[in-house]
């Protein structure tokens, strides 16, 4: 071949690069069904800057233990390297002496002292956004610190409903006007007390261009006023969040929040459920299922559902799976599994990827320990990778199509890519025989965790996994004898011996 004809062939690649329309090129906005939520309390996850160290004390589980913002910025990169998308933070307002987990407001639009300053928040969103990542901030709009000015000032007299406890946790009425665990109980529906809120929610997002509120007490503030909140909010910012908590076992409750404009809600059914089957082997994997299932049923988007095993106001997984004699790694991974690759988003409290134990509040609420055995996270970085570059885990529909003591598979498909998930949640090996008809005929399943291989035989697969463990797999075509790759190998010396007899003989009749 002539230099020219060479020069042409290698400009093949750039001219069909530069051939691509200018979109393709172009950042896509992630949708927030994709993304994967490391959940912070500030207060206990890294201590950055000791100069604001203010009446810290490790030892008191009540006192603060010297987290800060800066200690997060500082560990931006660990959390990204789990594959996490977004950071929610609790409340980082100036709260009450003693409010170390931020629900004791004392000024909304304040950063409290003992977590750094207005700049270290600017900054840490800035740097969040630099690596992709998203941050979601706590609000309260239930209620203020149990000391609050307000409470003596007479020009605020009407901002709280009157100081009477929920006596009724069944009724409505009770819910929204009671003072919850003695927290004073603002009043929404009085005009100034309500803009006051809707400015601190648009001062944090205008100040510091945060990304997302997670809404505390939900239920806790009538329906009208987070109907407001929502539409003010995302006036804002586009695709800003509201993740609300909402905090009952019934999805029929929770999904008529949805109707006010808040996009997503905390997964209490599914958690409750997934505390029970995971915490210990040889439970069935159904009733999750059946979560699914009411969910679908009920919410506009389940999708968009917030999944998982703990958080600040719950005994610990961990904790859980020690109750009853079992390896809090090993039970962890079953759950992460099922956690990454279910519909929903996945939220993972601080300190799940190293079993943090923890019991009640504030026993869960424990220092961060970054010195510990990162297999775990190193597994949690696994499934984060393989859930970001497969749609279907985060947008395909989801079938069960085995279920069996504590096995199960389940199916999820989007966009012609095909996923298989099995679950082997068992204390033995087990095996899943699946008839082609539910997954396809003549195809492999390619197992991404643990390198597994099924290929479909007679009609069928056979899904065989060792006890407590999980395996995704991608459907692809069946792997044999790659005759065309074969033939270009014989191909090459074949041409090339041709070339040089050819060039031989041209020599001899010159």
């Amino acid at each position: 071949m002539s230099r020219r004809g060479i020069f042409k062939l290698c400009l093949i690649p750039f001219l069909l690069f530069y051939a691509l329309p200018a979109s393709a090129a172009e950042k896509e906005e992630r949708a927030w069904q994709n993304e994967m939520i490391y959940f912070v309390m500030v207060d206990r996850f890294n201590n950055g800057d000791t100069s604001n160290d203010v009446e810290v004390n490790t030892k008191d589980p009540k006192a603060y233990h010297g987290g800060d913002l800066r200690g997060i910025i500082n560990q931006l990169d660990y959390i990204k390297e789990m594959g996490f998308t977004s950071i929610w933070l609790t409340p980082i307002f100036e709260n009450e002496p003693g409010g170390y987990h931020g629900y004791w407001i004392s000024d909304f639009m304040k950063v409290e002292e003992h977590f750094g300053t207005l700049d270290d928040m600017k900054e840490l969103v800035e740097k969040a956004h630099e690596r992709d990542m998203k941050i979601i901030l706590d609000f309260v709009a239930n209620h203020t610190g149990y000391q609050h000015e307000w409470l003596n000032d007479s020009d605020k007299a009407g901002w709280f409903h009157e100081n009477q406890p929920i006596s009724n946790w069944d009724n409505q009425d009770d819910l929204e006007n009671g003072w919850l665990f003695g927290l004073p109980d603002l009043d929404q529906s009085h005009p100034e007390a309500r803009q006051y809120l809707l400015d601190a929610a648009a001062y944090w997002i205008e100040e510091t261009d945060i990304d997302g509120y997670r809404l505390d007490t939900v239920r806790h503030v009538p329906k009208e006023f987070w109907e407001e909140f929502a539409v003010h909010v995302k006036s804002l910012k586009e695709n800003f969040f509201l993740l609300g908590e909402v905090w009952d076992n019934d999805p029929r409750y929770l999904a008529e929040y949805e109707k006010t404009g808040i996009d997503s809600f905390v997964d209490y059914p599914l958690y409750e459920e997934m505390g029970a089957v995971f915490s210990e082997p040889d439970k069935s994997i159904g009733p999750l299922y059946d979560v699914w299932r009411r969910n679908e049923a009920y919410y506009q988007n389940p999708y968009l559902l917030g999944t998982f095993l703990d958080n600040h106001d719950n005994v610990r997984f961990t904790r859980k799976a020690i109750q009853k004699q079992q390896h809090p790694g090993t039970r962890l991974k079953m759950a992460l599994s099922y956690l990454y690759t279910a519909p929903g988003i996945p939220i993972v409290y601080y300190g799940t990827e190293i079993a943090m134990d923890g019991g009640e509040d504030p026993d869960n609420r424990q220092l961060m320990n970054f010195r510990t055995d990162d297999e775990l996270n190193k597994y949690i970085g696994k499934l984060a990778s393989i859930r970001k570059e497969f749609s279907a885990l985060t947008e395909g529909n989801f079938e069960m199509l085995y279920d069996q003591g504590g096995m199960a598979v389940f199916k999820r498909t989007a966009n012609n890519e095909q996923m298989i998930i099995a679950l082997n949640n068992s204390s033995k090996a087990e095996k899943a025989v699946l008839d082609s008809s539910v997954i396809a005929e003549n195809k492999e399943l390619k197992g991404l965790l643990l390198d597994d291989s099924v290929a479909e035989q007679n009609g069928a697969y056979e899904i065989v996994l060792d006890r407590e463990t999980a395996e995704i797999y991608r459907l692809e075509d069946k792997t044999g004898i790659n005759y065309s790759f074969i033939s270009v190998i014989v191909l090459i010396p074949v041409l090339f011996a041709a070339f040089l007899f050819a060039n031989r003989r041209k020599k001899n009749h010159q």
